[in-house]
């Protein structure tokens, strides 16, 4: 776990190590909130590593003293601590603060000395020694200098061993690929998304049962994304909390760090596999939400919609539900296919619903069919309605195939190079649904003009 004051470069030395830019870096102090965790793998070893929040020091934040008490909750939580210090400024009185809350919980410890690619920094990093850590590193987590000795002393101190090798023994009794059954494995990515406020750190919270993420009324409270992994049911969701994504005008006006902040949340999106659009039910769906769900929606994402805040409009009467779902579907009606859950964050209520809705979706969103049974189906749709094209070209559907899933993906194939009329590509994706299930996830949909092959007999030029 890394720990230092406000703006010692945490942040750097975390994607630094993790050989990403998961956290945002700013020349802002206190640009980190929330409790960052990634995976970290040395000269194969594995290990999860934590960027906290500056602690100690100054900072204008106003959601510092936040930042501090979950800093100080997950030092004692941690294997291992590394207190960054910034060798161009020197010892501070931060430094020896921290450096006592560390002696307090009785973690194992050491020091990296951010920085000393500076000259400034070669005297001043002498200072630090008094501090009675050891070992000390002394690096630049922006040029990454030192940080290669760094991990070394990591790995080392936390008694990490390279996993040993398995081999599979060879087997003639292997089940057949086409006949196994399916079954879902592996990671779900989860991305929470919505405008700021809707309360999207308090679900991820409510999720995870614990208070990992920082939650105040302050607009803008989450920055950086921020991963946690769920076990639920045998199943693994890596859930990622995002920045409030508000109208492009306003994020401009945000400065640096709230433009990052809905950059890295649009990779959040375009790297999950689920999106959950979470909708402030006080205040209904907005464009803004639809032109973050119309991201996903193009992407591929699987999406669910949930209407938060429920425990605030159970007084509106017996029929309020359905028409808030009619009024939703109106605004998001490029969102038919995703289904719509009305819970409350804040007390609890039908959170587990999610997770449920999460793993259906998911499975929908790798279903395949097979050939034979889709080509069946299409013979029973195209009979009893034909192909229509923009143009006044007969078409016929010759055969189909899946292609693809995540999202599931369709070919078609005609007797020439057209394209399906927009109505009719509803058509098929609406059929495809009720046929197949396909919950929460887009259809995509390919027309392709089947070749012809060559007669037998025919030379070439002729």
């Amino acid at each position: 776990m890394l720990v230092g004051r406000p703006n010692v470069g945490k942040s750097t030395l975390s994607n630094r190590l993790a050989g990403n830019r998961r956290s945002i870096v700013t020349a802002v102090p206190g640009t980190t909130r929330d409790i960052i965790a990634q995976v970290v793998e040395w000269q194969g070893r594995r290990f999860e590593l934590v960027d906290t929040g500056g602690m100690f020091g100054a900072s204008a934040d106003p959601l510092h003293a936040l930042v501090l008490e979950r800093g100080q909750r997950a030092l004692a939580a941690a294997d291992l601590l590394v207190l960054v210090v910034d060798g161009r400024d020197g010892l501070l009185p931060g430094d020896a603060e921290i450096a006592e809350a560390i002696r307090a919980v009785d973690r194992p410890a050491m020091m990296a000395v951010n920085k000393m690619d500076d000259r400034r920094a070669r005297d001043a990093s002498l200072e630090f020694y008094q501090l009675g850590f050891d070992p000390v590193f002394e690096i630049s987590a922006e040029h990454g200098q030192g940080v290669g000795d760094l991990l070394d002393g990591i790995v080392q101190r936390l008694g990490l061993r390279p996993p040993a090798i398995e081999v599979e023994a060879e087997s003639d009794d292997a089940p057949d690929a086409e006949a196994a059954p399916r079954t879902r494995t592996g990671e779900t990515s989860v991305a929470i998304v919505g405008r700021p406020n809707a309360g999207k750190s308090s679900l991820v919270n409510r999720l995870l049962r614990e208070e990992r993420m920082i939650v105040s009324d302050v607009p803008g409270t989450t920055r950086d994304t921020v991963d946690s992994l769920l076990t639920w049911h045998r199943r693994q969701f890596r859930i990622v909390d995002t920045a409030g994504i508000r109208k492009a005008g306003r994020v401009s006006r945000g400065g640096q760090v709230e433009t990052l902040s809905v950059m890295l949340a649009r990779r959040a999106i375009e790297a999950a596999d689920v999106v959950v659009l979470v909708v402030d039910a006080t205040q209904g769906a907005t464009d803004q939400d639809a032109a973050i769900a119309g991201e996903a929606d193009r992407m591929g994402r699987s999406v669910l919609i949930v209407a938060n805040k429920w425990d605030l409009m159970k007084d509106r009467g017996p029929d309020f539900s359905k028409e808030f779902d009619e009024t939703l579907r109106r605004q998001l009606k490029f969102l038919d296919y995703a289904p719509v859950l009305h819970i409350s964050a804040a007390t609890g209520e039908r959170t587990p619903k999610l997770l449920e809705a999460i793993d259906r979706v998911m499975v929908a969103r790798l279903t395949r069919v097979k050939t034979p049974e889709l080509n069946r189906f299409l013979e029973a749709v195209t009979t009893a309605h034909p192909p229509a094209s923009p143009g006044q070209t007969h078409v016929r559907i010759l055969y189909a195939a899946q292609t693809g899933v995540a999202p599931p993906t369709f070919v078609f194939f005609t007797n020439v190079a057209t394209k399906f009329h927009f109505s009719y590509d509803r058509f098929l994706v609406n059929q495809l649904r009720e046929a197949f299930g396909f919950l929460g996830t887009p259809i995509r949909l390919q027309v392709r003009r089947r070749e012809r092959k060559p007669r037998k007999g025919r030379q070439e030029g002729r």
